[in-house]
């Protein structure tokens, strides 16, 4: 029989433990070997357990998870840490990563993209939640300087200004627009033109994605 991958379950919710347990152990190459309920728990039972791979929550009492992961990785630097957590935040995520993880990913993953994100880390890939991944390159690509430009640009905008980007950028014609706000088409369009003005847009595709960008719409 192949050997199964020895997994040790550290949060501090016992509940979610129980069902990553169940889902975990359902898997014909995978066994929960042990569980922790804090960071100095986790380590001991690292200490002792000897897991092929963590799955380590980053709130946890006594030691955060990344103190846990620096601590760890000064005693078994081989070890493979998958953080599980509910932050989906680029500067954990960089946080984790530069003192040993070897995998993010968020709690609100569907079951097989978390056995994905073991399966992965454990062959000593690394594993990053797919839209944080994909935030992180952008903005490398992009560069800082941009970023901050177009933040400025949207503490700009009124209130007024935001809420009508907004309808527009969901697909809402002008005069849906009026009516939801109880304003005549005219006025919509005016604040049309002083968005596309204001961002130095031309299209209204170019709105949506910058309202993406910056949360205004998810």
């Amino acid at each position: 029989m192949e050997k199964k991958l020895r997994i040790l379950l550290a949060d501090d919710h016992a509940v979610l433990r129980a069902g990553l347990k169940l889902l975990l152990n359902a898997e014909a190459d995978i066994e929960v070997i042990g569980e922790a309920s804090d960071g100095e728990e986790a380590i001991t039972q690292v200490n002792t357990l000897l897991p092929d791979l963590l799955l380590l929550d980053l709130t946890m009492p006594k030691l955060n998870g990344v103190d846990c992961i620096e601590e760890l990785m000064k005693i078994h630097p081989n070890l493979k840490i998958l953080v599980l957590t509910m932050h989906d935040d680029e500067e954990y995520l960089k946080a984790v990563l530069r003192v040993g993880a070897k995998g993010y990913v968020l709690k609100k993953a569907a079951d097989v993209e978390l056995l994905s994100a073991i399966r992965t880390v454990a062959r000593g890939e690394m594993f990053i939640y797919p839209s944080m991944a994909t935030a992180l390159v952008y903005r490398q690509l992009v560069g800082p300087e941009v970023l901050e430009t177009r933040d400025k640009k949207v503490k700009h905008l009124s209130d007024r200004e935001t809420e009508v980007l907004r309808y527009l950028a969901l697909g809402h014609t002008n005069q849906e627009i009026a009516d939801m706000l109880h304003v005549s088409v005219k006025t919509v369009e005016t604040y049309k033109a002083r968005l596309m003005e204001k961002l130095e847009m031309r299209k209204r595709a170019d709105l949506v994605r910058y309202a993406l960008d910056h949360g205004i719409i998810e």
